[in-house]
């Protein structure tokens, strides 16, 4: 049996990341976790990867790595990254189904763990 995507990436996403990791000598990728944080109580954290954490999932579409800390795992199943540009912002968006609030600013959410019954449907669907 394969191993099932934690998440998915936006072809908008991907190429953003390609973007950023081009503009950075050694740069393998970009990490995607969770933090505490906000007004709602989490924040999604975004950074550059240089050395992959052999304990990171790991998603890639058309050349672009996206790296999920192992910790944010089930905060994040099933979750779409975007990457949009608007009037008033640019950056990541994340279609997250274990998102249950976000303040009005969007920049922190609250977020539950994937259920058990959801990490089964992922791992069976691989």
């Amino acid at each position: 049996m394969g191993r099932f995507a934690v998440m998915t990436v936006s072809d908008a996403a991907a190429a953003r990341v390609r973007e950023i990791v081009g503009n950075r000598e050694g740069a393998q990728g970009i990490r995607i976790g969770v933090k505490k944080g906000g007004c709602a109580g989490m924040e999604y954290a975004v950074d550059l990867v240089t050395e992959p954490n052999i304990r990171d999932d790991m998603v890639e579409k058309d050349g672009a790595r996206v790296f999920i800390a192992p910790e944010a795992v089930l905060f994040l199943l099933g979750t779409r990254m975007d990457f949009e540009v608007t009037t008033l912002r640019t950056g990541f968006v994340f279609n997250n189904p274990n998102q249950t609030s976000a303040c009005g600013c969007g920049e922190s959410v609250e977020l539950t763990p994937a259920s058990s019954e959801a990490l089964q449907q992922a791992q069976s669907a691989a």
